[in-house]
């Protein structure tokens, strides 16, 4: 019989730019507090988790996970595992967590994502002959020959070109991310890190659409190209949540959001920013809801026009669009960005029951990847 998994708890640090307010932190010590803060928040005890499970990016090895739960006082009983799926990696951790209870190998489980931009290692190819130079290099590559495995702003540039997705329009949308972000502004699900005073997403601001529109062109031509304002900022930051099983969240008195689908899902890697609209209409036809009968959708921004085109061919309202704000609004720290989706429809479904809604509570989170890959699940309360 499958069990299901239940959301029991989610936290995450603030998200500040890349040399910001969290410049000081690896990963893990991201990570650790706001696993610290999960099992406080439902009275779990470091012994009952089962497993540990983080999605991280830029950290070329050593298992940041592993690490995290140490530092957060776990018994080095529980193992932990580092998943790299690069921007699901977040919320690929958190399906795998949950597909781990719905098992049965796992009745409680701490998934989510970290990353800081600003301690990441410097990458090199080592070289392929004595007496040579290491190559330095920014990113690996996402597809082999004879893939197209263009860099990711490329890839969205030419699909706002292909679209007709202008800069105005672009602008627009990230005007509207930062003004629902900062309608929302709260510091009360935010995890402190230590040696840190942060306690709200730093990058969020006013920004008119003057401002977005100064901003000079990064990619693509002058019509349809992005800009530093509609291009989500390379962001440190960490974001988990509490798994439970049906079971074991009944026996303890815990209400959470049920998790009910979960997929991943592979597409042309040349344009990823269109794979979770194939995910998204799978997930929708396997449990028989529409667009319209969900409370909230995140969708991760990476850029505008990514989160325009499949918002656009989805039809997802903008009321229920990333209801606090998205990417755009507070950055982007890739391995945590997946899991942090999944904190904001936690916070979302919170204050909905605290302001009297009593209905069937449904959600989604949708993620895309470099390599042409896309997360996304399916809750409800």
């Amino acid at each position: 019989m499958t069990r299901r998994a239940v959301i029991a708890a989610a936290r995450r640090t603030p998200v500040a730019p890349r040399g910001g307010g969290l410049k000081d932190l690896q990963a893990d010590e991201l990570a650790a507090p706001v696993f610290s803060k999960l099992l406080d928040d439902e009275g779990i005890e470091g012994g009952m988790v089962d497993h540990v499970l983080l999605g991280n990016a830029l950290y070329a090895g050593g298992n940041p996970a592993r690490m995290a739960a140490l530092r957060a006082g776990l018994p080095p009983t529980v193992p932990a595992m580092t998943i790299d799926t690069q921007c699901c990696s977040g919320l690929d951790a958190i399906i795998q967590g949950a597909r781990l209870i719905e098992a049965g190998a796992a009745r409680c489980v701490i998934a989510g994502g970290a990353e800081s931009y600003s301690r990441a290692p410097v990458r090199m190819h080592r070289p392929k002959a004595m007496g040579k130079e290491p190559v330095v290099y920014t990113r690996p590559a996402f597809a082999p020959p004879p893939f197209d495995d263009p860099d990711l702003s490329e890839a969205a540039a030419r699909l706002a070109a292909r679209l007709e997705i202008g800069r105005e329009d672009q602008a627009v949308f990230a005007v509207h991310s930062h003004e629902k972000a900062r309608a929302v502004k709260t510091s009360k699900k935010r995890v402190v890190c230590p040696g840190t005073d942060l306690v709200d997403d730093s990058f969020t601001r006013p920004l008119s659409i003057r401002a977005a529109m100064r901003a000079p062109v990064l990619y693509g031509d002058r019509e349809t190209g992005l800009s530093a304002a509609t291009i989500a900022c390379e962001a440190d930051g960490a974001a988990a949540t509490l798994l439970l099983s049906e079971d074991f969240a009944r026996e303890r008195g815990i209400r959470g959001l049920n998790v009910f689908k979960t997929g991943s899902k592979g597409g042309d890697p040349a344009d990823p920013a269109l794979t979770p609209i194939e995910l998204a209409k799978q997930l929708l036809k396997q449990t028989g809801f529409d667009v319209v009968d969900m409370n909230a959708i995140e969708l991760h921004e990476a850029y505008a026009v990514q989160a325009m085109a499949a918002a656009n061919v989805l039809n997802i309202p903008s009321k229920s669009l990333n209801p606090f704000g998205g990417g755009l609004a507070r950055g982007h720290p890739i391995g945590a960005s997946g899991a942090i989706l999944m904190v904001q429809l936690h916070n979302h479904w919170q204050i909905q029951r605290q302001q009297g809604f009593r209905e069937h509570y449904k959600a989604m989170g949708l993620i895309a990847a470099a390599g042409g890959l896309a997360a996304g699940i399916v809750v409800e309360a």
